[in-house]
This record gives C-alpha cells, sequence and structure tokens, in this order.
C-alpha cells in the first residue's frame, strides 16, 4: 500500500500540476493544485474514516512527492503540455492506485462492504474534484467521460477480495491488490482509447 501512495500521489501530483499550468497559475497556484490533488482525496478519506489528523499530510516524503510533482510541470510545462496523453496514463495510475488503497484503508480501520467501496471512490476522485473547483472548471468526474465507474468497480472487486480472504493468501493477495490497480487503470485507458461515454438523458445528447 505504501508504494501504491507513492504511485498515486506523484501521477496525480501531475496531474494537478498541468492544471495549473494551463490555468497560467503561478507557482504558489500550480503547487497548491498537485498538493491537494494529489493528497485531497487522501484527506477526505481519514476524515471520513475518523482518522485525524490526516496520515498523508503528517508523511513528509508524500508531501515531497506531491510538490516535487507540482514543481516538475512548473519547469518542464512547455514538454508535459505537448505530452498530453502521458500525462491521462499518469493520472489513470493514480486513479487504480487510490481506489485500492482507499478501499483497503477502509477494511483496515472495521468499514467493509459499502463503506468500503465509497470510500475508495471517494478516494480515487476526490483530489481531482478539489483541483477543479479550485481551477474554476467543471470537476472531471461530472462529466460523460468514464471516470468513476472504473473507481467503483475496482473498490467493489477490492471489498469482495478482502471479504472471501483472497487478501489474505500470501503472494497471491499481493497479486490480486496489483491486478485491481491494472484493471482500474486498463479501464480508464479503453475509456479514453475508445471514447467510451456515460450515458445521458436523450434530449441532453443531442445538444
Amino acid at each position: 500500500m505504501y508504494l501504491l501512495d507513492f504511485v498515486g500521489v506523484f501521477a496525480f501530483g501531475i496531474s494537478g500540476g498541468l492544471v495549473g499550468v494551463r490555468r497560467h497559475f503561478d507557482i504558489f497556484g500550480i503547487l497548491t493544485l498537485a498538493f491537494v490533488t494529489a493528497l485531497g482525496g487522501g484527506i477526505v478519506r481519514d476524515l471520513l474514516l475518523g482518522l485525524t489528523p490526516p496520515a498523508n499530510i503528517q508523511n513528509l516524503p508524500l508531501v515531497l512527492t506531491a510538490l516535487g510533482a507540482g514543481l516538475l510541470t512548473f519547469f518542464v510545462e512547455g514538454t508535459i503540455a505537448k505530452l498530453r496523453r502521458a500525462v491521462l496514463i499518469a493520472d489513470a495510475i493514480g486513479l487504480g492506485a487510490f481506489t485500492v488503497t482507499g478501499s483497503l484503508t477502509a477494511i483496515a480501520n472495521g468499514s467493509t462492504g459499502l463503506e468500503a467501496i465509497l470510500v475508495g471512490v471517494i478516494t480515487a476522485t476526490g483530489g481531482g474534484v478539489i483541483r477543479d473547483v479550485l481551477a474554476g472548471r467543471p470537476p472531471s468526474v461530472f462529466s460523460r467521460e468514464l471516470y468513476a465507474l472504473p473507481a467503483l468497480l475496482g473498490a467493489i472487486l477490492t471489498d469482495a477480495a478482502a471479504r472471501f480472504g483472497v487478501l489474505d493468501i500470501p503472494v497471491v493477495g499481493r497479486l490480486v491488490v496489483w491486478g485491481l490497480v491494472v484493471l482500474v487503470f486498463g479501464l480508464r485507458l479503453a475509456a479514453i482509447r475508445f471514447r467510451w461515454k456515460s450515458p445521458t438523458p436523450p434530449r441532453a445528447s443531442h445538444e
């Protein structure tokens, strides 16, 4: 889980910093978006679970990873802006990592079933919502593009694997955890590649 946290924090830090670059924010704004995108979902997760103060803001390596990702977008903005596809891939990695770690954290603290599923989805999408609100744009999770649905499926499967004791099996449990991360990541990439959209009312789809 610790490795997954670092993967997710760095990926979402890049995503948040890039939004700041595109909105022409200064370095403080870019670092702020990188920070809230990378750590916001985890902060909300811990508050929902009654874990205060939130663990990730006490973890200096995670904080530095988030800020480092923001600095990277600040100094090489031209390169990253052109590599939009690579940024989408990084964002998909973060989505997968935080879906699984969010659900596992809930399960480890006695919240299973629907609670673990919701916490997993909120952990994966919460930072992006905060980022978009601060940047003055509609949250990505509310767009037609499939974003929250892969996270929802990943959270459901994570909870199911824990319920049936699969995650307690040596070696197999770790493989399942990483497999779930890859599943969410793959579904998100497929949605981007094949332009999969969430259903909308017929009237809205013809506007």
